[in-house]
């Protein structure tokens, strides 16, 4: 089975990512997610029963032997991500056949 690992880097496309991941681990495929920057606390907890579902949404990624990682530490915290250095990143990535970019960091247009 293939792995696979998203770098999500922009905060609006952090929980479809980690949707996107849980649906390779469906089609078999070990899947892996890495919130990159960003504290996802006013993003999923602006509605209880949201949160709950992307919660959910990690747990079954690992029950399918992947996992959705996070470099702030808040996101362990306030999620149950697992916590991760970057430099432990970079090595995780290594064990990976395919790495995908999700969601495109763009500069504010206001």
């Amino acid at each position: 089975m293939s792995k696979v690992i998203f770098l999500m880097p922009s905060r609006e496309y952090t929980l479809d990512g980690i949707r996107s991941a849980l649906g390779l681990a469906v089609e078999n495929m070990y899947a892996f997610g890495c919130v990159m920057y960003n504290d996802l606390t006013d993003v999923a907890c602006s509605d209880k029963d949201m949160k709950e579902y992307h919660m959910e949404n990690v747990e079954w990624l690992r029950d399918m032997e992947g996992d959705c990682f996070t470099l702030p530490e808040c996101n362990a915290t306030n999620f149950g991500l697992t916590q991760m250095t970057l430099e432990e990143l970079g090595q995780k990535m290594r064990d990976m056949e395919y790495i995908i970019p999700y969601g495109i960091m763009r500069a504010d247009k206001s």
